[in-house]
């Protein structure tokens, strides 16, 4: 049996960068910095003081009732609004399209933690009767955001999440990818989305030292390939995007963005948090996901890296592209979008496959911003977009996402126009 070619027909996403896609990606052109004092919680005592968090987001303007506020996480608030922006933007009719056939899969690396810690410290502080909300597990739980979509859309096809921390979203898309390409599904709104603004993510991840600590040059402090980066800056979000079969979507007219030609998934098996030195991880995921895609090295015109502004993840990740590409590591562009919108831990590889898309169909490189100071170990022989969006013309587009715990993801995008 042949497999079937899927296509993205709609878009949506809440992002410290816009809370629409249009935003979004006027932000990723102008090469806007989404990082803010964190006000949420006292970070007084904190290494961190603050994060990439999403601005004047009203979750009324979202279709989502008041009274429902108190049933759902943040987190799934986020996941609610962006699927609406993407099942409006698909033009899809739901009285239209078998609905047995349309499902949901989203990535989230940890959930609700933002409703559960807000229990514990209410028990805590509170008596000995333990008092908690009777929708607190269900606020909690990181599959509640497909849930409540299915819910919403009557969408009874698969239906489930994916958790391989910051590898999360990219997972659930490659998921989404088969499931339409083996004939389970016609339609599938897949994506990711998390809030993880919170104490004990903040703390934790402090404990770890991932974090920069840059409060002082907090708008800049998310530097990919700079000299003096010192972590990642937390983001928060969601993306979700519609993934629908190619004759399925021609038959209703729809818009194509671009086509999922394929996808790669593969660990390192070597360390809880650190990548392979020698970026054999990163390199065997990529060339997974073009073999899956029957394309070549030398196809490729644009990589959204992973690029967390880490010192060992940066290093490693730009190894890897050059064992892949070769020389066409140097004909190619490279950037990552972290520095802008922050890494939104299991949501981070929806809201970068948007900047894929975008890339292909505006021709604009997202610039990496941010870049003051060379670092020895960085080849900037390679088109790292530093500082400025660049122009050309983009027909095939990987996105890299790794995770802690040595999950790896890579995701292929072409232009629509690519194979007829």
């Amino acid at each position: 049996m042949g497999l079937r070619r899927v296509v993205v027909t709609g878009l949506g996403t809440i992002n410290p960068l816009g809370n629409t896609v249009e935003e979004y990606f006027s932000s990723l052109d102008r090469g806007v910095s989404g990082a803010a004092l964190i006000t949420s919680f006292d970070t007084s005592r904190f290494k961190t003081r603050f994060a990439c968090t999403v601005k004047n987001f009203d979750p009324a303007a979202h279709g989502i009732e008041r009274k429902e506020l108190r049933r759902i996480d943040r987190f799934a608030q986020f996941a609610m609004a962006a699927a609406a922006q993407a099942v409006e933007d698909s033009g899809l009719d739901l009285s239209r399209i078998d609905l047995d056939r349309a499902g949901v899969v989203l990535g989230s690396g940890i959930g609700g933690i933002g409703s559960l810690t807000e229990e514990i410290m209410g028990y805590c502080g509170g008596d000995s009767i333990p008092r908690f909300s009777p929708f607190l597990i269900t606020k909690m739980i990181s599959d509640m955001a497909s849930g409540l979509i299915s819910i919403h859309y009557g969408f009874a096809g698969p239906n489930y999440t994916t958790t391989s921390a910051c590898a999360s979203s990219s997972h659930a898309m490659a998921d989404a990818l088969n499931l339409i390409r083996l004939g389970k599904a016609d339609v599938m709104l897949t994506g990711g989305a998390e809030a993880p603004v919170t104490i004990p993510s903040i703390g934790g991840f402090n404990a770890s030292k991932a974090l920069s600590t840059n409060n002082d040059e907090y708008r800049t402090a998310s530097r990919p390939f700079d000299a003096t980066r010192d972590g990642f800056v937390m983001g928060e979000g969601s993306a979700v995007l519609v993934f629908e079969e190619r004759e399925h979507a021609i038959a209703r007219g729809a818009r194509i963005y671009a086509e999922v030609a394929g996808a790669g998934m593969s660990a390192d098996a070597y360390h809880i948090t650190a990548p392979l030195p020698d970026g054999s991880g990163a390199a065997k995921v990529m060339r997974l996901a073009l073999e899956d895609a029957d394309l070549r090295p030398e196809d490729v015109d644009y990589i959204n890296v992973h690029g967390t502004s880490t010192p060992l993840g940066d290093v490693a990740e730009l190894k890897g592209v050059r064992t892949v590409f070769g020389k066409h590591a140097y004909r190619l562009s490279v950037s990552s979008t972290k520095s802008m919108h922050g890494h939104l831990l299991g949501a981070a590889g929806a809201v970068e496959a948007l900047a894929c898309i975008h890339a292909l169909c505006s021709s604009v490189i997202p610039p990496t911003i941010n870049f003051k100071y060379e670092d020895p170990d960085i080849d900037y022989g390679m088109d790292l977009t530093l500082n400025s969006a660049g122009h050309r013309d983009v027909r095939v587009a990987l996105n890299n996402t790794f995770g802690f715990g040595g999950h790896n993801s890579c995701l292929v995008f072409i232009s629509s126009s690519l194979r007829r």
